[in-house]
């Protein structure tokens, strides 16, 4: 690795710290039941905690009891890019931020019928929370017509 990358992703380790680098870059995964927003459910906005894009709400997030944050869908068609994911003798379909590429979690089609059939499988380490309170201070002030919908 050049040393121009090296001091990159030193930094980057650095900002969000060493799990949330491992998920995000590495494609690791967070042990179930211990990530900070597995049974959070406030109301707000989940960002991509490496470049802040925004990914999911509150509105679409439920307890799936599988150990991570769920959600039915993403915040936009455009938010997520998916992946097949071949790793660990599994085929799973692997969850990635759009715009910066991090790793979040996989997708599976086992989530509430009535709300679409999806559950977003995603790790808390890849997620930073905004609450609905600060959503126009922090500069996301767009999304808050999601919450009246």
């Amino acid at each position: 690795m050049s040393e121009k990358k090296q001091k990159k992703s030193d930094d980057l380790r650095a900002r969000i710290g060493d799990l949330a680098y491992e998920v995000t870059q590495n494609s690791a995964t967070e042990r179930a039941y211990t990530g900070k927003y597995d049974r959070f459910f406030e109301k707000g906005l989940y960002v991509d905690v490496v470049s802040g894009e925004p990914l999911f709400t509150s509105m679409d997030k439920y307890d799936s009891g599988c150990g991570w944050p769920a959600f039915t869908k993403p915040v936009n068609t455009d938010a997520v890019r998916e992946k097949t994911d071949l790793s660990h003798f599994m085929i799973r379909t692997e969850v990635r931020s759009s715009q910066a590429g991090s790793h979040l979690g996989h997708v599976f089609p086992d989530g509430p019928k009535d709300r679409g059939g999806l559950r977003y499988c995603i790790n808390s380490a890849a997620l930073r929370f905004i609450p609905f309170e600060d959503l126009e201070k922090e500069g996301y002030g767009e999304f808050i017509h999601l919450f009246n919908e």
